[in-house]
């Protein structure tokens, strides 16, 4: 499914206003972030928004992600909704999502949860990784174990990587895989192994690695690389960014992250529902 080119550009303008009310709360509050994934890659190949992108990934050292989850609800007031997974038991992702309330962006797996999702900005606490290698390996399996296994919980239908034959074969397993955790786990069980995999580190002094922790398949970063946060233009406005947005690039996307993929590998997120608010 894909969308027409006006609604798309419709739901990136509302994008727009829930990073620019977050940048508000973060300047005022000292609170560190940058534009991650997409967004970084949005913001240097194109001034903006990826053409055929539908979403605003941000990054937030732990302690500073803690801190955006302690005043953001009261600070960005009623017309936003701050979601994560340890208050929202509906919540597959272990990460944060800041709302705009009045708005719809329902998926197959969040209806599936019970999650009620609206239009969102997603926000990814970035945690040490151990300096020690084989305990680095470690970490980053158990937060993707963790993560993964949230997503089975809330959900039968899961996106897999194959198609045909192999893909239906994946898909099944994931189905009989869904009934067997909801029976063995809960989300609080799951957030506490998440929660203790990531921070794992925290306390570690030779760490000199940072990680998106949900994303932890993603090759961990130097801190240097992400921080202190520099500031980059995206849609006309300033906004921050990774201290060495280049490094980042080749780290996350290899050698060609300039380069624009094939027409059919310009994938979004197009929902099964959509409703933008009444001022959209």
């Amino acid at each position: 499914m894909q969308y027409e080119q006006s609604v798309l550009r419709r739901l990136q303008v509302v994008e727009l206003e829930i990073l620019a009310a977050i940048d508000c709360v973060c300047r005022e509050y000292g609170i560190t972030y940058f534009l991650d994934s997409g967004t970084v890659l949005g913001a240097r190949r194109h001034g903006g928004f990826i053409p055929w992108d539908d979403d605003i990934d941000l990054g937030m050292p732990r302690d500073d992600y803690e801190r955006f989850l302690e005043v953001a609800p009261a600070a960005l007031g009623k017309r936003f909704r701050v979601t994560c997974s340890r208050s929202n038991p509906h919540q597959a992702a272990l990460f944060s999502k800041v709302m705009l309330v009045g708005t719809r962006f329902v998926t197959d797996e969040t209806e599936e949860a019970g999650f009620d999702q609206g239009i969102f900005v997603d926000i990814f606490p970035y945690d040490a990784v151990c300096s020690e290698p084989n305990a680095a390996k470690r970490q980053r399996k158990r937060c993707t174990m963790w993560q993964s296994l949230s997503y089975l919980y809330h959900s039968k239908h899961i996106v897999v990587p194959h198609k045909g034959v192999l893909g239906a074969a994946e898909k099944a397993a994931c189905r009989i895989a869904h009934y067997v955790v909801r029976a063995v786990l809960s989300p609080e069980r799951i957030n506490r192994g998440f929660d203790k995999a990531a921070m794992i580190a925290k306390d570690d002094p030779k760490s000199d690695m940072l990680m998106a922790s949900s994303s932890a398949a993603i090759d961990p970063y130097p801190k240097s690389m992400l921080l202190p946060p520099d500031t980059i233009e995206f849609e006309g406005k300033e906004f921050f960014a990774p201290a060495d947005v280049e490094g980042y690039l080749l780290t996350q996307y290899g050698r060609t992250w300039n380069q624009l993929p094939p027409e059919d590998q310009r994938r979004n997120h197009a929902p099964k529902e959509l409703y933008l608010g009444m001022d959209s």
